[in-house]
């Protein structure tokens, strides 16, 4: 099911247009940037070897492609808070054409990738419906859907950029089938996102499904914390991390996007009291047991309403840091008010001077200074920086193989 843009009404798709013009970066390329950028953007590259840097969470946005959903509430102005949501979710990515927004967008993110001055390849994510626990679709909690054949058509077109990572409800019926579709063309990751896809990680219901993940050898991408795109109180409970322990006792190999950076959920070890999922988040890491099966993804650690406590505490950590992959959550870094800039010089992570040139790196490429931000920021206190390793995805490399 597609929600069409030529279906809506002509003032409609004029305001969508208007909401969806992107800040210029027609060129890309770090060359393009201004001359005082050019040493911060050079040294952002120093230190990672011949080894690609790797972006493990790339989201990919489909309005018209075959087989994507919108929900329509997403993009109607009777719901002003999810509308403009949405209009700044698209102007993110750099495309104003929507009459041609599916292809667009690719070609914007293959643009935007092909500005690193160093080999770069990025985890592009399907998501898959909304569905109950009875097995059936629930397109009123869908808010949107990407289908995996799409992702893996791209990386297939595009094997030395795109690496597919297919999204999979486990409480569909035929879940366990999809998994072994997808294991034999050689996808290795699967994205979840709880809270809006309703999927309990504690469920046991997701048994089978944590089995047949283990005997493929594939990753779980899970987020966890609060997710903004949802607002219901039972549906946040979903995305805590104590609840992956399921998972990870089923010996599959998990991945927490944003370290479960924001928000907070019942302490389920200490059930009736609050604790924060960045903190339980924590726990989980302390754990010896998961050592070797549990990662996770700085992606969105920069964004303002994260800041400043959880990527404080992760510059202090070098022993967390040794589990940590790289992340961007594209498309949005290309949100300004999202990434201010402003904040990281304010509070010592960044100096003013990196401060107006990574200002300046944001707007001609979001992708770039995604990476070169994080590249950059250090501890006040101590003056560490993230360790290079995070870009590469030396974490997931160096552990032991998933079992097959």
């Amino acid at each position: 099911m597609s929600l069409h843009l030529s279906a809506l009404p002509r003032n409609l798709r004029g305001l969508l247009l208007a909401f969806s013009v992107a800040l210029p970066d027609a060129t890309a390329s770090a060359e393009a940037l201004y001359p005082e950028t050019a040493s911060l953007v050079e040294r952002a590259f120093q230190g990672l070897g011949t080894t690609p840097i790797v972006d493990f969470h790339v989201h990919l946005v489909a309005l018209e492609a075959e087989g994507a959903y919108v929900n329509p509430k997403k993009l109607s102005p009777s719901r002003p808070l999810e509308w403009v949501k949405t209009r700044l979710y698209l102007r993110a990515s750099g495309v104003g054409d929507l009459a041609r927004f599916d292809e667009a967008y690719v070609e914007r993110l293959l643009e935007r990738a092909s500005g690193f001055p160093h080999p770069f390849q990025f985890y592009l994510l399907a998501i898959d419906y909304h569905y109950g626990k009875d097995g059936q679709r629930d397109l009123a909690h869908t808010e949107f859907f990407v289908p995996n054949e799409l992702v893996v058509s791209l990386a297939e077109r595009h094997p030395e950029r795109i690496v597919p990572v297919v999204s999979v409800h486990p409480y569909r019926k035929d879940a366990l089938e999809e998994l072994d579709r997808w294991a034999a063309r050689g996808v290795r990751f699967v994205k979840w996102l709880p809270n809006a896809q309703g999927m309990d990680p504690s469920d046991p219901l997701c048994d089978p499904f944590y089995a047949r993940m283990k005997r493929h050898g594939m990753t779980l991408l899970s987020h966890a914390g609060e997710e903004k795109a949802v607002h219901a109180k039972s549906a946040q409970a979903l995305g805590n991390p104590l609840k992956l322990r399921r998972a990870l006792d089923a010996g599959v190999r998990v991945v927490i996007a944003h370290c479960g950076s924001l928000g907070r959920n019942e302490d389920l070890d200490r059930p009736g009291r609050l604790a924060s999922n960045f903190d339980l988040f924590l726990r989980l890491m302390s754990e010896e047991r998961y050592r070797g099966l549990l990662f996770g993804d700085i992606s969105a650690m920069t964004q303002v309403n994260r800041m400043p406590g959880p990527l404080r505490t992760i510059l202090e950590r070098p022993d967390l840091q040794e589990r940590l992959v790289n992340g961007s959550d594209y498309p949005l870094p290309g949100i300004p008010r999202l990434t201010f800039i402003r904040q990281f010089a304010y509070l010592g992570f960044v100096t003013e001077v990196e401060a107006r040139a990574l200002a300046k790196v944001f707007k001609s490429n979001p992708l770039l200074g995604d990476f070169v931000l994080k590249r950059t920021i250090r501890d006040p206190a101590s003056g560490r920086g993230l360790d290079p390793r995070i870009f590469t995805g030396h974490a997931l490399r160096s552990a032991p193989p998933a079992s097959r």
